[in-house]
């Protein structure tokens, strides 16, 4: 199988990573299981390399995936989609992939998932 399910319809899990890799986006470090984690990197590297891309067809591809949200620590009410392609891909641009960073934090205290804390590199 080429995907974790996660638990989850094929519409939850969409809506899932994209609130995830949003969030991902717009603090740059989130705390959350695992198998969530691995799944969110895949994403959010294709989020990146349309950011590296920088044209008007990867700008709607992306929008089309990442929610709008505003970026609260920004003054000029920056949305998470401003901030991939402004902020987050030209900080990438001589890096062939591998923009995530993934490290294991323990078991959760409620029922014993494992947590991991996924952030930008």
């Amino acid at each position: 199988m080429g995907y974790r399910k996660l638990g989850r319809t094929s519409s939850q899990r969409k809506a899932l990573l994209r609130d995830l890799a949003t969030d991902l986006i717009i603090f740059e470090r989130i705390e959350t299981t695992e198998a969530k984690a691995k799944e969110l990197r895949s994403v959010v590297e294709k989020m990146i390399t349309l950011g590296k891309r920088g044209d008007l067809h990867a700008r709607r591809q992306a929008a089309a995936f990442i929610r709008n949200e505003v970026v609260a620590d920004s003054e000029n009410g920056q949305t998470a989609l401003q901030k991939l392609f402004s902020d987050i891909a030209p900080r990438y641009e001589e890096r062939q992939g591998g923009y995530t960073r993934i490290m294991k934090m323990g078991p959760r205290r409620g029922d014993g998932a494992p947590v991991v804390v996924i952030e930008l590199v």
